[in-house]
């Protein structure tokens, strides 16, 4: 049974029967409005939240997980770090959990660390989540994990045993195609990539895009130089390849490093896009800003977390029901002013 209690002003607390007898409704009623089950009528869900707010009926959520079963809250294990793509991605998962009507609770890992993840997990469930997402980017060679609660994996293989486990994410590689594509169909000959580290799924997932996209048009595949997505490591990176000599294209697998490696590149007296053209991922907001802007990709992360959530909370909510999809988000390319054909060729809009 839900139980209620009034504002302390020295009443007995209001029960659910007071609601019920008001609203001229069964309890059994009234524990289903306020638990939003299914089976009632809109015109009865509003008879019975009007009586509750006329007698100052309010829903004590402890009560509520003891009728239910369900604490209606939802853990996340996520890489501590203020890097802007797992933290844009943390930040889109706290606003579809919390439009879904669970609350958040965070467990955040070290990287490095091989039994951060299991860690993490073991002290979510201690805490009674109903359901637990893992938004953790890094291989750290982390076995099968076993928890009793459905799970969502966001962009990365699953490695959890649960009772239901669904996955959503962006394609990556599908977006690193599209960004060197861009490139190609330029005119380049080929394009050369700095790479981010390869411990991050994401990061192998660009450079397999890269590949991908070099290979369908036929094209020399030049070493890739690696980064660790800070803007210094681009600019190392943009040192490095001023000096080959015959570089006209760069795709950074995200923008920070295409920041810095622009800065390299106009060090060197290379122009950007007039000697070589550049394209980022990720679409941070300093992108459109910098000289010149950055035609980069853009990751969805609110989309990600919005369809990601809608899984998770069905399976949680619906254990028998089988299980949905997520929708694709949109490839979104925004091509600015970093990129141009390479010098001789046709200039096109």
């Amino acid at each position: 049974m839900v139980r209620v209690t009034r504002d302390g002003d020295g009443h007995a607390p209001v029960r659910s029967v007071d609601v019920a007898r008001l609203a001229q409704v069964s309890q059994k009623t009234v524990s289903r409005v306020f638990n939003d089950e299914q089976y009632v009528s809109d015109e009865v869900r509003s008879r019975v939240l009007a009586a509750a707010d006329r007698l100052g009926y309010r829903l004590n959520n402890a009560a509520r997980v003891l009728a239910s079963g369900r604490t209606r809250s939802i853990g996340v294990v996520t890489l501590g770090t203020a890097m802007y793509g797992p933290a844009s991605l943390l930040m889109g998962i706290e606003r579809a959990v919390r439009d879904a009507g669970y609350t958040l609770r965070v467990a955040t890992t070290a990287e490095g660390d091989p039994g951060g993840v299991a860690g993490a997990v073991e002290s979510l469930l201690d805490q009674g989540v109903d359901g637990i997402v893992a938004s953790e980017p890094i291989d750290e060679g982390t076995g099968s994990v076993r928890v009793d609660v459905p799970v969502l994996v966001l962009g990365a293989p699953p490695v959890f045993s649960a009772p239901r486990v669904v996955t959503a994410g962006v394609d990556a590689a599908l977006l690193a195609q599209v960004a060197t594509k861009h490139l190609l169909d330029l005119g380049h000959q080929t394009v050369h990539h700095v790479a981010g580290p390869q411990q991050w799924f994401s990061a192998r997932d660009r450079l397999d895009g890269w590949r991908t996209a070099l290979r369908a048009h036929g094209c020399r595949e030049p070493t890739v130089v690696e980064g660790d997505w800070t803007a210094e490591s681009g600019y190392a990176a943009g040192r490095e390849l001023a000096g080959i000599g015959d570089v006209s294209a760069v795709f950074a697998a995200n923008d920070d490093m295409a920041i810095g490696l622009i800065r390299a590149l106009l060090e060197a007296g290379l122009r950007v896009p007039e000697d070589v053209s550049v394209v980022g991922f990720d679409d941070i907001p300093l992108a459109a800003y910098v000289t010149p802007p950055l035609t980069t990709v853009r990751q969805p992360f609110d989309a990600v977390a919005r369809e990601g959530l809608k899984l998770l909370v069905h399976a949680i909510e619906q254990p028998d029901a089988p299980a949905g999809s997520a929708t694709e988000p949109p490839v979104e390319l925004l091509v600015r002013r970093s990129t141009a054909p390479p010098r001789g060729a046709a200039r096109t809009e």
